[in-house]
Protein backbone atom coordinates (compact mmCIF):
# COMPACT_ATOMS: atom_id res chain seq x y z
CA UNK A 1 0.00 0.00 0.00
CA UNK A 2 1.25 3.37 -0.75
CA UNK A 3 2.55 5.11 2.24
CA UNK A 4 1.21 8.70 1.26
CA UNK A 5 -2.72 8.60 0.14
CA UNK A 6 -4.06 12.09 1.03
CA UNK A 7 -2.45 15.20 0.93
CA UNK A 8 -3.42 18.70 1.96
CA UNK A 9 -1.76 21.33 -0.06
CA UNK A 10 -3.43 24.47 1.80
CA UNK A 11 -3.43 27.63 -0.07
CA UNK A 12 -3.28 31.50 -0.06
CA UNK A 13 -4.13 32.31 -3.70
CA UNK A 14 -0.31 33.68 -4.26
CA UNK A 15 1.70 33.52 -7.02
CA UNK A 16 3.92 30.97 -4.92
CA UNK A 17 0.35 28.41 -4.84
CA UNK A 18 -0.11 29.00 -8.58
CA UNK A 19 3.47 27.93 -9.73
CA UNK A 20 3.47 24.95 -7.46
CA UNK A 21 -0.11 23.57 -8.79
CA UNK A 22 1.40 21.66 -11.32
CA UNK A 23 3.94 19.75 -9.43
CA UNK A 24 1.54 19.03 -6.71
CA UNK A 25 -1.26 17.57 -9.74
CA UNK A 26 1.27 15.35 -10.67
CA UNK A 27 2.51 14.01 -7.38
CA UNK A 28 -1.21 13.41 -6.92
CA UNK A 29 -1.77 11.77 -10.18
CA UNK A 30 1.86 9.03 -9.49
CA UNK A 31 0.63 8.06 -5.92
CA UNK A 32 -3.30 8.19 -6.82
CA UNK A 33 -3.93 9.87 -3.96
CA UNK A 34 -6.55 12.11 -2.96
CA UNK A 35 -5.99 15.67 -3.24
CA UNK A 36 -7.21 18.65 -0.53
CA UNK A 37 -7.25 22.10 -0.86
CA UNK A 38 -7.33 24.18 2.37
CA UNK A 39 -7.89 27.82 2.80
CA UNK A 40 -7.08 29.29 6.35
CA UNK A 41 -8.76 33.13 6.96
CA UNK A 42 -8.91 35.67 9.63
CA UNK A 43 -11.86 37.20 10.57
CA UNK A 44 -10.50 40.30 11.74
CA UNK A 45 -11.91 43.42 10.81
CA UNK A 46 -12.01 46.97 11.68
CA UNK A 47 -13.77 49.15 14.21
CA UNK A 48 -15.88 50.92 11.54
CA UNK A 49 -17.71 48.37 10.08
CA UNK A 50 -18.81 46.59 13.60
CA UNK A 51 -20.80 50.44 13.74
CA UNK A 52 -22.71 50.13 10.94
CA UNK A 53 -23.39 45.68 10.68
CA UNK A 54 -23.68 43.18 13.32
CA UNK A 55 -20.59 40.61 13.68
CA UNK A 56 -22.26 38.12 12.67
CA UNK A 57 -23.30 39.34 9.22
CA UNK A 58 -20.45 40.60 9.22
CA UNK A 59 -18.73 36.68 9.44
CA UNK A 60 -21.17 35.14 7.41
CA UNK A 61 -20.34 37.97 4.30
CA UNK A 62 -16.88 37.06 4.50
CA UNK A 63 -16.83 33.51 4.93
CA UNK A 64 -19.42 33.03 2.15
CA UNK A 65 -16.65 35.50 0.27
CA UNK A 66 -14.06 33.34 1.22
CA UNK A 67 -15.86 29.52 0.24
CA UNK A 68 -16.34 31.27 -3.30
CA UNK A 69 -13.15 31.93 -3.67
CA UNK A 70 -11.50 28.71 -2.50
CA UNK A 71 -13.91 26.77 -4.78
CA UNK A 72 -12.72 29.02 -7.88
CA UNK A 73 -9.12 28.57 -7.38
CA UNK A 74 -7.03 26.37 -9.61
CA UNK A 75 -10.39 24.95 -10.70
CA UNK A 76 -8.74 23.70 -14.07
CA UNK A 77 -5.66 21.74 -12.40
CA UNK A 78 -8.04 20.79 -9.55
CA UNK A 79 -11.79 20.19 -10.65
CA UNK A 80 -14.13 20.63 -7.65
CA UNK A 81 -15.81 17.07 -8.43
CA UNK A 82 -12.58 14.93 -7.71
CA UNK A 83 -10.92 17.21 -5.13
CA UNK A 84 -11.79 17.88 -1.50
CA UNK A 85 -11.70 21.99 -0.61
CA UNK A 86 -11.80 23.08 3.15
CA UNK A 87 -12.41 26.09 4.77
CA UNK A 88 -11.22 26.99 7.98
CA UNK A 89 -11.19 30.43 10.39
CA UNK A 90 -7.95 31.15 12.63
CA UNK A 91 -4.42 31.14 12.83
CA UNK A 92 -2.95 29.43 9.55
CA UNK A 93 -0.05 26.96 11.33
CA UNK A 94 -2.48 26.44 13.73
CA UNK A 95 -5.66 24.90 11.71
CA UNK A 96 -3.25 23.49 9.17
CA UNK A 97 -2.21 21.08 11.99
CA UNK A 98 -5.48 20.42 13.53
CA UNK A 99 -7.03 19.35 10.00
CA UNK A 100 -3.72 17.22 9.65
CA UNK A 101 -4.60 15.33 12.54
CA UNK A 102 -7.96 15.44 12.51
CA UNK A 103 -7.75 13.48 8.90
CA UNK A 104 -5.16 11.26 9.34
CA UNK A 105 -3.48 13.32 6.18
CA UNK A 106 0.05 11.90 5.07
CA UNK A 107 1.86 14.90 3.60
CA UNK A 108 1.59 18.58 3.42
CA UNK A 109 2.57 20.65 0.15
CA UNK A 110 3.15 23.94 0.45
CA UNK A 111 5.49 27.19 -0.81
CA UNK A 112 8.00 28.83 1.67
CA UNK A 113 6.94 32.72 0.34
CA UNK A 114 9.90 34.46 -0.72
CA UNK A 115 8.93 38.08 -1.11
CA UNK A 116 10.62 41.10 -1.76
CA UNK A 117 11.62 41.77 1.09
CA UNK A 118 11.76 38.27 2.78
CA UNK A 119 14.43 36.35 0.65
CA UNK A 120 16.09 35.37 3.95
CA UNK A 121 13.15 33.49 5.75
CA UNK A 122 10.83 30.99 4.89
CA UNK A 123 7.48 32.51 6.14
CA UNK A 124 6.62 32.25 9.51
CA UNK A 125 3.68 29.65 8.57
CA UNK A 126 5.75 27.64 7.15
CA UNK A 127 8.45 27.31 10.30
CA UNK A 128 5.46 26.57 12.65
CA UNK A 129 4.46 23.75 10.20
CA UNK A 130 7.54 22.22 9.69
CA UNK A 131 8.07 22.55 12.97
CA UNK A 132 4.23 20.87 14.58
CA UNK A 133 3.70 18.81 11.45
CA UNK A 134 2.49 15.17 12.24
CA UNK A 135 3.27 13.88 9.12
CA UNK A 136 5.95 15.21 6.04
CA UNK A 137 6.36 18.24 4.50
CA UNK A 138 7.35 18.83 1.18
CA UNK A 139 8.20 22.77 0.46
CA UNK A 140 8.83 24.37 -2.94
CA UNK A 141 11.83 26.64 -4.26
CA UNK A 142 11.77 29.71 -2.37
CA UNK A 143 10.43 32.22 -4.75
CA UNK A 144 7.34 33.66 -5.65
CA UNK A 145 6.83 32.27 -9.07
CA UNK A 146 9.29 29.43 -9.73
CA UNK A 147 7.48 25.69 -10.85
CA UNK A 148 9.01 22.72 -9.07
CA UNK A 149 9.97 20.90 -12.40
CA UNK A 150 7.42 17.83 -13.00
CA UNK A 151 8.58 14.59 -11.25
CA UNK A 152 8.43 12.27 -14.11
CA UNK A 153 12.24 12.60 -14.05
CA UNK A 154 12.08 10.56 -10.30
CA UNK A 155 15.71 11.41 -9.09
CA UNK A 156 14.79 11.40 -5.14
CA UNK A 157 17.85 12.46 -2.82
CA UNK A 158 17.94 11.66 0.52
CA UNK A 159 20.46 13.37 3.33
CA UNK A 160 21.43 11.29 6.47
CA UNK A 161 22.91 13.11 9.65
CA UNK A 162 23.73 9.20 10.73
CA UNK A 163 21.93 10.70 13.92
CA UNK A 164 19.35 8.50 16.01
CA UNK A 165 16.68 9.21 13.23
CA UNK A 166 18.42 7.99 10.16
CA UNK A 167 16.69 4.74 9.92
CA UNK A 168 13.23 5.99 9.84
CA UNK A 169 14.06 8.99 7.39
CA UNK A 170 15.37 5.96 4.79
CA UNK A 171 12.84 4.01 5.45
CA UNK A 172 10.30 6.60 4.78
CA UNK A 173 12.69 7.81 1.43
CA UNK A 174 12.81 4.20 0.52
CA UNK A 175 8.91 4.20 0.02
CA UNK A 176 8.70 7.26 -1.59
CA UNK A 177 11.07 5.80 -4.20
CA UNK A 178 8.99 3.15 -4.29
CA UNK A 179 5.44 4.27 -4.69
CA UNK A 180 6.95 6.65 -7.49
CA UNK A 181 8.91 4.22 -9.35
CA UNK A 182 12.19 6.88 -8.81
CA UNK A 183 15.91 6.60 -8.63
CA UNK A 184 16.98 6.53 -5.04
CA UNK A 185 20.54 8.13 -3.75
CA UNK A 186 22.05 8.72 -0.17
CA UNK A 187 23.97 11.94 0.50
CA UNK A 188 25.90 11.96 4.28
CA UNK A 189 27.81 15.59 4.40
CA UNK A 190 31.07 15.54 6.68
CA UNK A 191 30.85 18.90 8.09
CA UNK A 192 34.43 21.10 6.76
CA UNK A 193 35.39 24.55 6.84
CA UNK A 194 37.47 23.93 3.26
CA UNK A 195 36.70 26.46 1.23
CA UNK A 196 34.13 25.52 -1.82
CA UNK A 197 36.82 25.50 -4.32
CA UNK A 198 38.54 22.40 -2.33
CA UNK A 199 35.52 20.29 -1.64
CA UNK A 200 35.23 17.11 -2.35
CA UNK A 201 31.54 16.10 -3.60
CA UNK A 202 32.18 12.32 -3.69
CA UNK A 203 34.49 10.86 -1.45
CA UNK A 204 34.52 7.76 -3.71
CA UNK A 205 37.57 9.55 -5.59
CA UNK A 206 39.08 11.23 -3.38
CA UNK A 207 40.94 10.96 0.36
CA UNK A 208 39.22 7.83 2.32
CA UNK A 209 39.55 9.26 5.75
CA UNK A 210 38.72 7.37 8.84
CA UNK A 211 35.32 9.51 9.39
CA UNK A 212 34.69 8.86 5.66
CA UNK A 213 35.17 4.86 6.36
CA UNK A 214 32.97 5.07 9.36
CA UNK A 215 29.90 7.11 7.63
CA UNK A 216 30.13 4.18 5.02
CA UNK A 217 29.96 1.79 7.10
CA UNK A 218 26.92 3.24 9.00
CA UNK A 219 25.02 4.19 5.77
CA UNK A 220 25.85 0.51 5.07
CA UNK A 221 24.32 -1.19 8.22
CA UNK A 222 21.48 1.37 7.91
CA UNK A 223 20.87 0.20 4.27
CA UNK A 224 20.77 -3.25 4.97
CA UNK A 225 17.85 -3.12 8.05
CA UNK A 226 16.05 -0.77 6.14
CA UNK A 227 16.28 -2.74 2.72
CA UNK A 228 17.70 -0.10 0.41
CA UNK A 229 20.46 -0.18 -1.80
CA UNK A 230 20.67 3.27 -2.82
CA UNK A 231 23.69 4.67 -3.80
CA UNK A 232 26.06 6.63 -1.34
CA UNK A 233 27.51 9.89 -1.98
CA UNK A 234 29.58 10.77 1.07
CA UNK A 235 30.43 14.92 0.83
CA UNK A 236 32.66 17.69 2.66
CA UNK A 237 31.99 20.97 3.54
CA UNK A 238 29.58 23.61 5.32
CA UNK A 239 26.94 20.59 5.53
CA UNK A 240 23.75 22.63 3.73
CA UNK A 241 26.12 23.94 1.06
CA UNK A 242 27.31 20.37 0.62
CA UNK A 243 23.85 19.13 0.47
CA UNK A 244 22.07 21.59 -1.96
CA UNK A 245 25.20 21.10 -4.54
CA UNK A 246 25.01 17.22 -4.17
CA UNK A 247 20.94 17.80 -5.14
CA UNK A 248 22.10 20.17 -8.12
CA UNK A 249 24.59 18.02 -9.11
CA UNK A 250 22.54 14.84 -8.80
CA UNK A 251 19.67 17.03 -10.49
CA UNK A 252 17.40 15.75 -7.89
CA UNK A 253 13.22 16.20 -7.80
CA UNK A 254 12.87 16.27 -4.44
CA UNK A 255 14.96 16.22 -1.38
CA UNK A 256 14.83 14.33 1.31
CA UNK A 257 16.15 15.75 5.02
CA UNK A 258 15.23 14.49 8.77
CA UNK A 259 12.80 16.69 11.02
CA UNK A 260 11.85 16.11 14.64
CA UNK A 261 10.30 18.29 17.10
CA UNK A 262 13.12 17.11 19.03
CA UNK A 263 15.72 18.47 17.32
CA UNK A 264 17.63 21.51 18.29
CA UNK A 265 17.55 24.90 17.29
CA UNK A 266 20.89 24.63 15.14
CA UNK A 267 19.51 22.06 13.77
CA UNK A 268 15.84 23.26 12.78
CA UNK A 269 17.65 26.49 11.35
CA UNK A 270 19.24 24.20 9.00
CA UNK A 271 16.22 22.59 7.94
CA UNK A 272 14.71 25.99 7.83
CA UNK A 273 18.08 27.53 5.54
CA UNK A 274 17.87 23.94 3.37
CA UNK A 275 14.38 24.38 2.83
CA UNK A 276 15.03 27.98 1.71
CA UNK A 277 17.80 27.81 -0.67
CA UNK A 278 17.23 23.97 -2.22
CA UNK A 279 17.24 23.87 -5.59
CA UNK A 280 14.60 21.63 -5.85
CA UNK A 281 11.06 20.80 -3.68
CA UNK A 282 12.34 19.41 -0.01
CA UNK A 283 10.63 16.83 1.29
CA UNK A 284 10.95 17.26 5.55
CA UNK A 285 10.14 14.13 6.99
Amino acid sequence: MPMIQKILFPVDFSPSCEAMAPFVKRAAQMLSAHLTLLYVFDLASSGFELLERSLREMEEDREHAARERLNSFLVEDFPLEGCTRLLRIGDAATRIAEVVRERHFDLIVMPTHAGRFRRMLIGSTTAKILNDADCPVMTTQHAETIAPRPLDHRELVCAVSLRDDSERILRVAGQMAEDIHANLSIVHAIASGEPDSKRQLDLDEGLQSREQNLARERIAELQRRAGSHATVKVVTGPIKDALIATARRLAADVLIIGRGSEVGVRLRDLTYAVVRDAPCPVASV
